[in-house]
């Protein structure tokens, strides 16, 4: 299958075969788009098993900014974007793979398997990207998708001296922070002494800055207005009234330093050395903001729409086989008012500053040597580190408006009444302070600091550590020519490896939650912390219908200098005479774990090749001892509980590769291999939260790795030189998939509140930390059940499998064999597009309790239930891009599309109102770039990242449903030069 890459200069058709030295020794010399699809291909068409290449189009510069959108390019990989920026990275439709930087397991920021986060790396110190979909013997266990190797420049490889500056600058539609620069380098040169000995260096590095954007609105409805309920607000039919309101504004500042450094030694031709250093460090700072329209369900009954709009929520696929649902009207337009009859103080307006930050420092280390011992027995001795050490500083406030035109809480709440109005028409969930209401607050009450309230102070300095430390030996004994089964087997392999892996989570929090006017100072004690809100959410679609005029602790104050808030704070709430001071961070025991696991693993591999085939089979045998310690607190006695457990696996690989004709590549593979459950999943602790929303994750020792039996086979026809059109199918069967299984609280149909004391015996688990909000009477204190999550291996075989398609080819060819095609010689076309299914499993999601009561007034057999699908997989995806390379120019422009998908981030939580994760509209995105070298060493360019602002949209319950989120992202324009000296 072909992989897309790209290059400038023109060469000749490829070989069949070349080695995996040879192969590689072209990274660092290409140039330009056709030069690195050629290599490319070379490399994917020698393969024996099948991998996807994607090579620098010049030292430096990939075909994208961000390591997950390079990837995009690859024929099967979709990826999940945050804030628009590309983060996660979906193989043939799971998150479930590895990451190798030159061959090393790298380890992530958090508590996943998949290794080290694409946003920590620059692909600017990156030569080239290996996508590995057929595993061999050799390769390191842990995938279910592929394993992706990310690889930097070999000096020893360089023909001549290498050094190479880029400057760029990026800007981003939606920022308000201008331009931010990104610099690279890369010097790399290499040494023959006179008695042959060769010494290699390469040194490359990165400095960026950028700052994205995105606005985040969401609307709930995930209630019932019964015509027969006896409600005011009733209507003749039932209706889905507005539940919660909230307009996110999301800003991350990312400050990333990459150091990329090899160092070659050939002592002897027979012996090679080699040291790498890899080193990441990123800072990344958010400073976002939150606008909520608090307890407008408590007005729910007496609140009328304007209008409203018919919902069909489709068929469910459930434990009891396929449910029509049905459709219900929705609240679409209208306004929630203020009602003085009602002792209430909803709806309230809340504002929340967001500074969730991520600092993370990565290490990569690897020292080996090529040992050629006799003239057939080769061998490679490696040590390697890799490590992760991230803190995530978070200084999260939340305030509430206190409306001076209705009364204060007559129970001494520090919260009262302010109108709202809402429009959900055309596919924009907008809202905003109804100040021409009734009682509605003007600009400049809205304004005035004496109008808030300090209601929530969380601070975190959680600290995540990750490392794995391993050695290796793999030996190669030559049979060409032996004499010994040399007509068929080319080579044996074996080798064995043993890792030591470790995680560590220590939570370090400090949460205040304010509840009562005597304990809550107004913001006139604290003015010169507050900053009025971000005014521009409607730049992204041209909405005019926001809140716009808000007061909010200062996002960047709170990120830069929290010790300075957290004085200023304590000084407000002694002068304001309130009885809770807000503490320092200090370390939650219950959220404490440290996780280690030793492997040890052996494999033997036969290579071979005969007439018109060749590949390689063998085996792989792994043995893993697991460690996890956490706590266990129980009447307030905290025990340390260390869980030990061990497993071991066989894992065959067989790889065939056939040459019918000339041209023509028929692939076969077949193999398995496991997947360990993330860190999280085994610890024995659990972290709560201030919020009743989430539910509490709760580990599972017991968990079993999954075990997956993966089936390839695949038709190349290479009729061109750098020219591919492919076909692929592959098939998956996994058991002991690893899912997430949600038990929610039970509430009460006609109040909609919880039990507010343990132990939940109708379903949840207690948190006592977390606000009732609208899930109690007003004024209860913290603590209430909340849905509880724990990872378990479903008891079902699940099935993968999908059709695979690649076209590449340039007109290039028609210039040289036929001169009539002149500059349009300079085009070229790359595409391919996946389809893949899902199927099997017998884990199920059940509807919250007050979903049910929306579906029971359908008609529907309640409880309804969902057979859980696969996360972030998508049906049908594609890419098509268009290049133009000649007379310096080098353009291309490149369309990305992903069919609708299944996904639990749903606005900026893991929670969900239906209790089913939420449908991820398909979505499509348009990138290009134009370059022009000046000179043969000066080459200027301009790419464009997100041309159309393509928006997300989320539907709760079913595709197309019922909208409840949105992520209108921005546009990134990166501009800039580099000199080759």
């Amino acid at each position: 299958m072909s992989a897309v890459a790209f290059a400038q200069e023109e060469t000749e058709t490829v070989p069949e075969q070349v080695t995996e030295e040879e192969s590689r020794q072209d990274v660092v010399v290409v140039k330009g788009i056709r030069s690195s699809l050629a290599n490319a291909l070379q490399e994917e068409r020698s393969a024996s098993n099948l991998v996807e290449v994607i090579q620098a189009e010049d030292i430096g510069k990939l075909p994208d900014q961000n390591l997950a959108e390079v990837l995009e390019n690859v024929t099967g990989v979709q990826i999940t974007r945050e804030a628009g920026v590309g983060t996660g990275v979906q193989i043939r439709g799971t998150n479930a793979n590895r990451t190798e930087i030159n061959g090393v397991s790298t380890v992530g920021s958090g508590a996943g398997r998949s290794g080290i986060d694409f946003e920590d790396v620059s692909a600017a110190i990156i030569a080239a990207v290996e996508v590995t979909k057929a595993p061999e013997a050799k390769t390191v266990e842990g995938s279910v998708g592929g394993t992706i190797n990310l690889r930097t420049i070999r000096p020893l490889d360089l023909d001549d001296m290498l050094l190479n500056l880029r400057l760029q600058g990026e800007d981003s539609s939606l920022t308000t922070d201008g331009i931010t620069p990104r610099v690279s380098g890369a010097f790399g040169n290499k040494w023959q002494s006179a008695s042959g000995q060769e010494f290699g260096v390469v040194v490359s590095g990165s400095y960026s800055e950028q700052d994205v954007t995105a606005f985040r609105p969401r609307a709930d409805r995930d209630n019932l207005i019964a015509s027969d309920g006896g409600a005011a607000s009733a209507q003749d039919f039932d209706f889905l009234p507005i539940q919660f309101l909230n307009q996110d504004y999301d800003n991350f500042e990312y400050e990333t330093i990459n150091l990329a450094g090899t160092v070659e030694w050939a002592p002897t031709n027979n012996v090679e050395i080699y040291f790498d250093a890899i080193y990441n460090d990123q800072e990344r700072r958010q400073e976002s903001s939150r606008v909520q329209a608090s307890g407008v369900s408590s007005l729910a009954d007496v609140s009328v729409p304007d209008s409203f709009e018919t919902v069909n929520f489709g068929t469910l696929n459930g434990a009891n086989g396929p449910q029509e649902l049905g459709s219900i009207q929705a609240a679409q337009k209208g306004t929630i008012g203020v009602n003085l009859a009602n002792d209430d103080d909803d709806p309230n307006l809340r504002l929340s500053s967001d500074t969730n930050s991520r600092l993370t420092e990565s290490i990569i280390l690897r020292l080996g040597t090529d040992w050629q011992i006799t003239d057939r027995l080769s061998s490679q001795f490696e040590v390697s580190s890799s490590s992760s050490d991230s803190t995530t500083p978070s200084f999260n406030t939340t305030l509430n408006f206190i409306n001076p035109n209705t009364p204060l809480d007559a129970g001494g709440g520090n919260d009262n009444s302010t109108p709202f109005v809402y429009d959900l028409s055309g596919g924009s969930l907008a809202f905003a302070v109804a100040q021409d209401a009734p009682f509605g607050p003007t600009t400049e009450q809205l304004l005035d600091p004496a109008n808030v309230v300090l209601r929530d102070v969380n601070i975190g300095q959680d600290i995540a550590e990750n490392r794995e430390d391993a050695f290796r030996a793999d030996f190669t004994y030559d049979l060409v020519d032996s004499g010994f089964l040399g007509n068929v087997f080319t080579s044996v392999q074996a080798g064995y490896r043993f890792n030591k892996t470790t995680s560590l989570r220590d939570q370090i929090r400090s949460n205040v939650g304010l509840r009562q006017m005597s304990d809550s100072p107004r913001g006139d004690l604290f003015a010169d912390l507050l900053v009025k809100g971000p005014d521009n959410f409607g730049d992204a679609d041209g909405r005019s219908l926001f809140v716009s005029d808000f007061l909010l602790i200062d996002p960047e104050l709170a990120a830069s200098n929290p010790d300075r808030v957290l004085e200023k704070l304590n000084e407000a709430i002694a002068a304001h005479g309130g009885s809770q001071p807000i503490d320092s961070p200090t370390s939650s025991q219950s959220a404490f774990f440290d996780i280690e696991e030793k492997t040890h693993a052996v494999y033997a591999q036969a290579n071979f090749e005969y007439g018109i085939f060749r590949g390689n089979a063998g085996l792989r045998y792994v043995e893993t001892d697991v460690s996890s310690v956490g706590n266990t607190i129980l009447n307030g006695e905290t025990t340390q509980v260390t869980t030990s457990g061990g497993y071991d696996f066989l894992l065959p690989r067989f790889n065939l590769v056939a040459n019918p004709i000339e041209d023509v590549q028929v692939r076969l593979g077949w193999s398995q291999d496991i997947r360990r459950p993330n860190f999280d999943d085994l610890s024995t602790s659990r972290t709560f939260s201030t919020s009743p929303n989430p539910p509490v994750q709760l580990g599972n020792p017991g968990l079993k790795p999954e075990k997956v039996d993966s089936f390839d086979i695949a038709a190349e026809w290479y009729f061109a030189p750098s020219a591919v059109v492919s076909v692929g199918y592959f098939n998956k069967k996994r058991t002991d998939l690893i899912v997430n299984q949600q038990e929610d609280p039970f509430e009460d149909p006609n109040t909609g509140f919880r039990d507010t004391s343990a132990p939940c015996e109708e379903g949840g688990i207690f948190n006592p930390i977390a606000d009732p909000n609208v899930f109690a009477p007003s004024g209860t204190p913290v603590g209430i059940c909340v849905p509880v999550a724990m990872p378990v291996n479903d008891t079902g075989e699940t099935t993968q499998e999908g059709i695979e398609f690649a076209f590449q080819y340039d007109l290039s060819d028609w210039e040289d064999e036929m001169g009539s095609f002149g500059w349009a010689s300079g085009f070229g076309v790359l595409a391919n597009y996946t389809h893949q299914e899902f199927s099997g499993g017998e884990t199920v999601n059940t509807a919250t309790s007050r979903a049910d009561q929306v579906f029971d007034a359908l008609g529907a057999d309640t409880p309804v239930t969902f057979q859980q699908p696969l996360i972030d997989l998508s049906e049908n995806a594609y890419n098509a891009t268009l290049y133009y390379e000649k007379y310096g120019l080098s353009a291309r422009a490149r369309y990305t599309w992903r069919d609708a998908y299944r996904s639990t981030d749903f606005g900026s939580t893991s929670s969900f109102p239906w209790g089913f994760p939420v449908v991820q509209d398909a979505r499509g995105q348009l990138n290009a770039s134009i370059n022009y070298d000046l000179t043969e060493r000066i080459n200027i360019g301009i790419e464009a990242v997100n041309i159309t602002e393509s928006e997300v949209k989320q539907y709760c319950v079913n595709e197309g449903a019922l909208l409840c989120f949105q992520g209108l992202t921005d546009r990134r324009i990166i501009f800039g030069a580099s000199y080759n000296f």
